[in-house]
């Protein structure tokens, strides 16, 4: 709490003060004038302004055994000494007095051992000050800061805008996908990286935070980008009049290099930020979460669409060739790769 201080409180008894015709607040102001000054004027010399300020001279001002013999002068010009209707107490109070919205706080900081990550040392202190918490008087409380109540506020912000992101989103995804059952497979790809993201974060000893979060978020939109290049790919087979089963190996097959190669490029690319101390658990987020997303996102999206027989035709047919030398009609072949 920091060492007191020692201070002189003045005591005014209302009911002389009211005899004498004097208030709280005259009083106050005739204080403020002899100890601390009044400006009464400017004194301008030059392009600067100099205040004139009125005030009791030092022996008097300064000297304690002198301040009950201080005059204040009355609405009817009556100089009364402050002994008269005030008593001056000597205490100790303290120096400084912190507020946070308005409330008087007194902080209690801590270090941390290396090793040791600062949300787990505080949720290991908690259920200790639970007896404190519960012993404190009306008007008194203890609340949690650090890094915990700062992941709260950046929280608390993000889900303010977090609709709008999301109607955003699945906007432009309709807008490319163009169906309601293809959107509905592309974002429901997003949570994969989930189970990837959490084993790298306890791999890692890394918290889950606020820019845990953010990693989160922007792991769930490369997670549905990869999605609706598989998706279209296969609807491009498929209108090129590959049957369904085929169109969907032969696009999985196909996509799964450049998939595969940006997914990794993003990888490599978060390596630099994961030692980061600030920028760490979001780069730790996205490298587990987009690796293991990847592997499942070739695994799991082609399994929904693969429900039709093999055998089945394309919606749309090619239109037989007829070949100049040959007098047979054929029509294209499907095959595994173009």
């Amino acid at each position: 709490m920091g060492e007191q201080v020692k201070s002189i409180r003045l005591e005014v008894d209302q009911d002389r003060a009211r005899a004498m015709g004097l208030t709280p607040q005259e009083v106050s102001q005739n204080l403020q004038t002899l100890l601390s000054g009044f400006t009464v004027t400017q004194y301008r010399e030059g392009i600067e302004h100099i205040d004139v300020v009125a005030r009791a001279i030092p022996e008097e001002r300064l000297d304690l055994g002198r301040l009950p013999t201080l005059t204040i002068a009355t609405r009817n010009g009556v100089a009364v000494p402050l002994s008269q209707f005030a008593r001056l107490n000597y205490e100790y109070e303290e120096p400084i007095l912190w507020r946070r919205n308005r409330d008087t706080v007194l902080t209690v900081r801590g270090d941390i051992i290396d090793n040791v990550q600062a949300p787990d040392v505080t949720n290991e202190v908690l259920p200790k000050l639970k007896s404190i918490k519960d012993a404190l008087p009306y008007g008194y409380r203890i609340d949690t800061g650090g890094s915990i109540e700062e992941s709260v506020k950046a929280n608390g912000a993000l889900l303010a805008v977090f609709p709008i992101m999301a109607i955003a989103m699945l906007s432009l995804l309709m807008i490319q996908l163009q169906s309601f059952s293809r959107l509905a497979l592309v974002f429901s790809t997003a949570p994969l990286g989930l189970i990837g993201a959490t084993g790298a974060l306890l791999i890692a000893n890394r918290p889950f935070g606020f820019v845990a979060l953010l990693g989160l978020i922007a792991l769930a939109g490369m997670i549905m980008r990869n999605t609706v290049i598989l998706v279209d790919q296969i609807e491009r087979d498929i209108a090129a009049g590959h049957t369904r089963h085929r169109a969907i190996v032969d696009a999985t097959v196909r996509r799964a290099r450049p998939v595969a190669l940006t997914a990794f490029a993003a990888i490599l690319g978060m390596i630099p930020l994961a030692q980061s101390i600030f920028w760490g658990p979001m780069a730790i987020t996205i490298m587990g979460g987009l690796f293991v997303a990847t592997i499942l996102t070739l695994l799991v999206v082609p399994a929904p669409l693969c429900s039709v027989v093999p055998g089945s035709r394309a919606r749309s047919a090619a239109v037989p060739v007829r070949n100049e030398v040959f007098d047979g009609k054929f029509s294209p072949m499907p095959i595994a790769a173009e």
